[in-house]
């Protein structure tokens, strides 16, 4: 990402005109997205039940793209691209892996595959994209891996035993959280790690103001989410070498201090 886009506000009228003239043919479908963002809100009020409808809509249209792939080439690449990163910055066949907004198994599936059997649960907040998990799951013939799939209505963790996850990954959930959503994550996580188990975590990067753009993308500051991670006791880590990454979006990893 280079220095102008970390410091733009997406949310600002120069940046929508601006990108309308360099891509006019995507102010139709911006136009629906704001119409539907704003029926959404209005029908559900909170945050979770509001993005389980925006899942609802996106996943009947395209499961892939749902879950951010414009197309399966780039489904599978960025799946592989998660895969690649976790297995060599620690992540072990032996491992227990808690996958936080798993999505359809865009990267689960190979962490399935990777992983001893019952060792990958994967939760998510929406059951249409976890029925099109279950498909992903069945085409690649991994059912005798016996992962969970788990739907969740918070991140309040309080569903999964302590001190048993050696890994757990959340990507591309907390570009599309309030930071309410992520503090509880944070909150709780720290009693499901196991000991010398880490949290990595992926978000929308700004240098700038922090902002929103409707209520489906949230931009933050690293330091604001390093001190939120703090303030709960978590050691946590800038990943810089994740920055290198054909990925828009910047990672951290947070532990529990030994």
């Amino acid at each position: 990402m280079s220095r102008k886009s970390l410091l733009t506000n997406r949310a600002g009228l120069p940046h929508k005109v601006g990108y309308a003239l360099r891509h006019p043919d995507r102010i139709t479908p911006y136009v629906r997205r704001a119409a539907r963002d704003t029926w959404l809100r209005l029908r559900h009020p909170g945050h979770v039940a509001y993005y389980r409808a925006v899942m609802a809509s996106d996943a009947a249209r395209d499961p892939e793209a749902a879950v951010g792939s414009r197309s399966h080439d780039r489904w599978l690449a960025l799946g592989e691209m998660q895969f690649d990163y976790l297995t060599g910055h620690g992540l072990q066949p032996g491992h227990r892996m808690l996958d936080i907004g798993c999505g359809n198994l865009r990267a689960g599936w190979r962490f399935i595959a990777y992983l001893e059997p019952g060792h990958y649960y994967g939760i998510d907040i929406s059951p249409d994209i976890l029925i099109s998990a279950k498909r992903t799951l069945a085409t690649y013939e991994l059912q005798d891996k016996l992962p969970h799939l788990t739907l969740t209505q918070d991140l309040k963790l309080d569903f999964l035993p302590s001190a048993h996850f050696d890994v757990v990954h959340a990507h591309s959930v907390f570009s599309h959280s309030p930071l309410a959503v992520i503090d509880e994550c944070l909150a709780h996580v720290g009693r499901i790690l196991a000991p010398g188990g880490f949290f990595d975590f992926t978000f929308d990067r700004t240098e700038g103001a922090e902002h929103q753009v409707l209520r489906e993308d949230f931009y933050y500051r690293t330091e604001t989410l390093l001190r939120l991670a703090r303030k709960h006791g978590l050691a946590a880590r800038f990943m810089d070498d994740w920055e290198k990454l054909p990925h828009g979006q910047s990672k951290i990893r947070v532990s529990k201090p030994e």
